[in-house]
């Protein structure tokens, strides 16, 4: 079978690659950077992802460098991009701006992977370095005005190298790009699809197993169901017991629907309630990754009480898991990517068992999009499939928490220039000193946002958006202000309570109420987050993304009537100062606020 080899550089996007070459119904391999050439040398193609590394840091990932004496297609994406230009002989250079987000590329060669595409095409970027001189052979093919040589290759060679990512939704003709490589550059044979990938995953289920059992956790979301629907087909109902977990972090009412829209599809679902156990340790905790880590180790400690309780024999039962690979790759999950943030599934105690060869996660190479096309496969209700996502540590990282306000540096300053850029689009801008994490780069942030006050359209708010998190380092993510014209809040100390839980869960609850079923179903996923942030109570940030796998995301465009509708609802609520919208892509912010 031909196959596409990616070279993992720790990029972001590096499995995304490996997902859509398989879109294309081709097959795919991740090989770590530095693997040894022979194992390259029957791959019709290969793709260097991109990293959070600088090509010329001491700290930047190795290679074989026989990669390029090999006569096979190479195409580098961002830092491999970078690194293609560096080994053969060009440079490459801090650029003058971070660029993140959404650009145009000029084409000016449509030929090689950029054959049939318009003069202007919309691309995504995420980087800070750039390709300042070109090796021997190549040409520039495609510009932005931030980045010259946005597109280079080497016609002869069949090298190219792009430094933006046609691997992402958010830009629209990347697959077109990557089609161009796979199928016509690298002539590959279509031979891979997910009827194929559902059974040869039951014997690998089967292999793995053994003879034991499988103690899966389930959240009642796509990931987890899916998981459960693929061991009992696998192993049989009688060896798959599944668990979730009332956390007191849940939506309102959700234990209770996911066990009712569980049973009536004929799983057997048991339900412990375990909310002391979650909200007790949260008590004075502000640190975000520390909050994921609590969440996470309390999921195994309850898991281990049921097995104690059931007498089961550990050595009997392995831990079955719905993670997918979004996950992984943002807990630190491969060689030189960075931690971003620490998934509720990765956490330390989970890791030993996984170590230990005591965990199972069936769909953990799957992306979203992909898992929804196996839970088709599996014949489950697209009621269940199209659901929207909601994060396994629950509203516990959607209640932001600060110990004490910060002294910013240069705050003044800061205000200054995002005020200078917010008053280009007829607005007022300043700093919001609430942090939130972001990916900028492939690399992890913890930096402010900034709030925008001012009428103006979904369009301008996205150019201001992107505009001020390109040029202002501190910031990693943009808020509007709705309803006031301007709001004059502060910073409060406050940790996860259950008051504070139990007041977004109010405000989450209207959220959903208050959308029409089409924005409904056009959004792929909305978190409401409460804020220490008010006169004398507190804030919502409305959250709203479209999306299809999670590893790049675009706010979500609510239409005026709805969005008012929402918004006069949550400012009855009791405790609730002001609603913000949050305009901002991943990258530069990531879905969750935390």
């Amino acid at each position: 079978m031909d196959k596409i080899i990616i070279l993992d550089m720790g990029g972001q996007y590096c499995h995304l690659l490996a997902r859509r070459v398989r879109q294309l119904n081709v097959y795919s391999e991740i090989k770590n950077s530095d693997v040894n050439i022979d194992e390259l040398k029957d791959a019709k193609g290969i793709i260097i992802s991109g990293g959070p590394n600088s090509v010329y840091g001491e700290d930047a990932p190795k290679y074989d460098e026989k990669l390029f004496s090999l006569n096979i297609p190479i195409l580098g994406l961002c830092y491999g991009h970078q690194l293609m230009a560096s080994a053969l002989g060009g440079e490459v250079k801090k650029g003058e701006s971070q660029e993140y987000g959404s650009a145009t590329l000029k084409v000016k060669i449509d030929e090689g992977v950029l054959a049939g595409l318009s003069t202007l095409e919309t691309v995504w970027m995420s980087h800070g370095d750039v390709v300042e001189k070109l090796p021997d052979g190549f040409e520039i093919f495609g510009s932005t005005d931030d980045c010259k040589t946005a597109a280079v290759g080497n016609e002869k060679k069949q090298y190219y190298g792009l430094q933006f990512h046609p691997e992402v939704t958010h830009t629209p003709n990347g697959m077109k790009i990557i089609e161009n490589f796979v199928l016509k550059i690298c002539e590959c044979k279509q031979e891979w699809n997910m009827h194929n990938f559902l059974e040869k995953k039951i014997e690998e289920i089967k292999e793995q197993v053994g003879d034991k059992g499988v103690f899966l956790l389930v959240s009642g979301g796509i990931d987890s169901t899916v998981c459960f629907a693929l061991l009992e087909k696998a192993l049989g109902s009688k060896r798959v017991y599944g668990l979730h977990v009332n956390n007191g972090l849940m939506r309102k009412n959700e234990s209770r629907s996911v066990k009712k829209g569980l049973t009536e599809l004929g799983f057997k679902l048991h339900v412990v309630k375990a909310e002391d156990d979650f909200l007790n340790p949260l008590a004075g905790v502000y640190d975000p990754e520390e909050k994921r880590k609590i969440i996470g180790e309390k999921f195994i400690e309850v898991q281990q009480k049921v097995v104690d309780k059931l007498e089961l024999d550990n050595n009997k039962w392995l831990l079955g898991q719905g993670t997918i690979y979004p996950d992984t790759i943002e807990s630190k999950g491969t060689k030189h990517s960075d931690l971003i943030k620490t998934h509720h599934n990765r956490v330390e105690a989970v890791q030993k068992l996984i170590d230990e060869g005591k965990v199972i996660e069936p769909i953990s190479e799957l992306y979203k999009d992909e898992v929804r096309k196996l839970a088709l496969e599996l014949k489950l209700p697209k009621s269940l499939i199209y659901r929207h996502p909601f994060p396994g540590p629950g509203l516990g990282i959607r209640c932001l928490c600060v110990e004490e306000p910060e002294k910013i540096k240069n705050e003044a300053g800061i205000n200054k220039r995002i005020n200078e850029i917010a008053e280009k689009y007829t607005m007022n801008g300043k700093l919001l000193p609430i942090k939130s994490v972001g990916v900028q780069g492939d690399s992890r942030t913890y930096s402010y946002a900034a709030v925008v006050m001012g009428k103006s359209n979904w369009s301008k708010l996205g150019e201001l958006s992107t505009e001020i998190t390109n040029n202002i380092p501190e910031v990693n993510r943009v808020v509007w202000l709705l309803h006031f014209s301007n709001f004059e809040g502060r910073v409060k100390q406050f940790s996860v309570t259950r008051p504070r839980i139990e007041l977004l869960r109010d405000a989450d609850e209207i959220v959903m109420e208050k959308l029409d079923p089409k924005s409904k179903f056009q959004i792929w996923q909305f978190p409401v987050v409460l804020i220490p942030y008010g006169v004398r109570g507190e804030s919502i940030i409305l959250r709203p993304v479209y999306s299809k796998e999670a590893m790049t995301a675009e706010f979500a465009k609510l239409k005026p009537k709805v969005l008012k509708r929402i918004v006069d609802s949550l400012l009855k609520i009791f405790g609730i100062n002001a609603v913000f919208y949050d305009i901002t892509n991943k990258p530069p912010a990531t879905i969750e606020w935390e």
